[in-house]
């Protein structure tokens, strides 16, 4: 049988005091290791929006250098699914109710009217769309009639008046190289703000509108948009000069984060993250159209100062 363990008193029957063995102490615990700290994340899925980037770069290069007019009907399908996302949204969140029809078949016609017959071709389109804006909404009940038309007013402006930039830049002689130049420049600006903010990021530039954006993004931003604008216009604009190129890069970023702050604005509004879901990885065309509209009437006036109309 195993005896029992002594104790430090009397034990039965011995009549002696017994002291318990003294237990050696437990050894030291190993350090537990320290989490490691949480990687930045980008919030989307990475994959997804670099093919669905690459696909949409593939189409926009391949219309915009083969035929014209297959870039204006891609300007055309890009501005009349930015009306439908932008007013959908607005019916949903906020019961404003914007004359759809007009606005989609208004906002072709202006992007037309622009390649066609230039600025006068456009203001003219702008507004015969918002008069008709004005008129359709009629057919409904005068309650929100100003609310209403005050939107799709703003809606005119906001996406087809800006994308006609786009395809008065493609009607000059070298209008691909110019329209080239502009994208480049926006998506270089887009991807310097990314990079710098994700890596050096820590100063907010307007965290009540878009917390994700650092000053330390906008100085990458114009950094890597004036030394593309300095090389593209050296190389790519008949013409053009280097240090050109550094004050558009330097306008295009500066009207590409206010172009993202803008429509962040009104998504915070509205109380959505995106404006749709048609592209996986990006949300919808609204929210790649964001910095784009805002940059094209800049790249555009500026290139018509630097080196003409063409």
């Amino acid at each position: 049988m195993v005896e029992p363990p002594y104790t430090a008193g009397s034990v039965a029957g011995t009549g002696a005091r017994r002291k318990t063995p003294s237990m050696p102490p437990p050894p030291p615990s190993p350090e537990q290791p320290q989490p490691a700290p949480a990687k930045k994340s980008a919030g989307r899925d990475l994959r997804a929006a670099i093919g669905v980037g690459v696909g949409l770069g593939a189409v926009i290069i391949a219309s915009l250098f083969v035929v014209k007019a297959v870039f204006v009907g891609v300007v055309v399908a890009a501005v009349v699914v930015g009306v439908w996302e932008l007013t959908s949204r607005l019916a949903e969140r906020k019961g404003i109710h914007v004359p759809l029809v007009p606005l989609a078949v208004g906002g072709a016609a202006m992007v037309v009217a622009g390649y066609v017959w230039g600025t006068t071709g456009a203001w003219t389109a702008t507004a015969l769309t918002a008069l008709a804006v004005l008129v359709w909404r009629m057919t409904r009940p005068a309650e929100d009639y100003l609310r209403d038309v005050t939107a799709g007013v703003f809606t005119t402006f906001y996406v087809p008046f800006l994308a006609t930039f786009v395809v008065m830049m493609l009607a000059a002689d070298d209008g691909p190289r110019r329209v080239l130049v502009f994208l480049l420049l926006t998506v270089i600006s887009d991807t310097g703000a990314y990079a710098v903010g994700w890596r050096f990021g820590s100063h907010k530039l307007a965290p009540r509108i878009s917390p994700g954006k650092t000053r330390e993004g906008l100085a990458g931003a114009m950094g890597f948009a004036m030394v593309a604008g300095a090389l593209l216009m050296q190389f790519l604009i008949d013409d053009g000069r280097w240090w050109q190129g550094i004050l558009l890069g330097l306008a295009a970023a500066g009207s590409a984060t206010l172009g993202d702050l803008g429509e962040s604005m009104i998504k915070r509004d509205l109380g959505i993250k995106d404006m749709g879901t048609l592209l996986p990885g990006h949300g919808g065309i609204m929210d790649r159209l964001d910095s784009l509209l805002p940059t094209a009437p800049v790249v555009w006036l500026l290139l018509v100062l630097f080196v003409g109309q063409g």
